[in-house]
């Protein structure tokens, strides 16, 4: 994944990247994931700079530096990273099974705080291509090789004929998702991942 780096000064010092013998203390780490996730739901991505990061992680700006060259990077990869911790692939032995595990796992993901920050950077990808860029390669392939994963699976059983998935039926379901919960902005309730799978993912998938 490549990035343009951000017109914002690197700071010069023991801290900086390409010195070795300085561990990543994985309380910064974390401290920092917060802090651009808090800053995105607060302020949006206007509001998220490494100095705003920095000062609300209660770190070095140089700590931040070491681990990222930019805020585009902190960002994607932040987001990136905490999506890939939602969801694992499922092995529940069928189609239905599986898509129940993964879509309930986007819904949950879109309504907590990771959902707030991802909302945030949605709204500005058509002004920023390498925030664009960076989330589709991150975050949005996160979730397609989940759901490939689930087709994939289906396909070795005998569950579902490759050729659908040339098609928009395996599209449809995660569309409906997006559609409610970005465009609409109607909240996600629980019985939503059934309707999803059972209404519209397998009819179309399996017909």
């Amino acid at each position: 994944m490549h990035f343009r780096r951000d017109p914002e000064p690197l700071p010069a010092g023991p801290d900086t990247p390409g010195r070795p013998g300085r561990r990543r203390d994985p309380a910064v780490d974390e401290a920092v994931k917060t802090a651009v996730l808090d800053l995105l739901a607060e302020r949006g991505w206007d509001g998220v700079s490494m100095d705003a990061v920095a000062a609300r992680a209660k770190v070095g700006k140089a700590s931040i530096y070491r681990r990222w060259s930019s805020r585009v990077q902190m960002v994607a990869e932040t987001i990136a990273e905490l999506n890939r911790g939602e969801v694992t692939a499922p092995d529940t032995g069928t189609l239905r099974g599986d898509l129940l595990e993964v879509v309930g796992a986007m819904v949950a993901t879109l309504r907590g705080p990771l959902g707030d920050a991802s909302r945030a950077v949605i709204g500005v990808l058509a002004h920023e291509p390498d925030l664009a860029t960076a989330f589709q390669e991150g975050s949005l392939a996160i979730w397609r090789e989940a759901f490939g994963q689930v087709f994939g699976a289906a396909i070795a059983r005998g569950e579902l004929d490759p050729a659908r998935l040339a098609t928009t039926a395996a599209e449809a379901g995660p569309a409906v998702v997006m559609q409610r919960w970005l465009v609409m902005g109607q909240p996600l309730e629980d019985d939503l991942v059934h309707e999803v799978v059972d209404d519209v993912m397998l009819p179309l998938l399996t017909r």
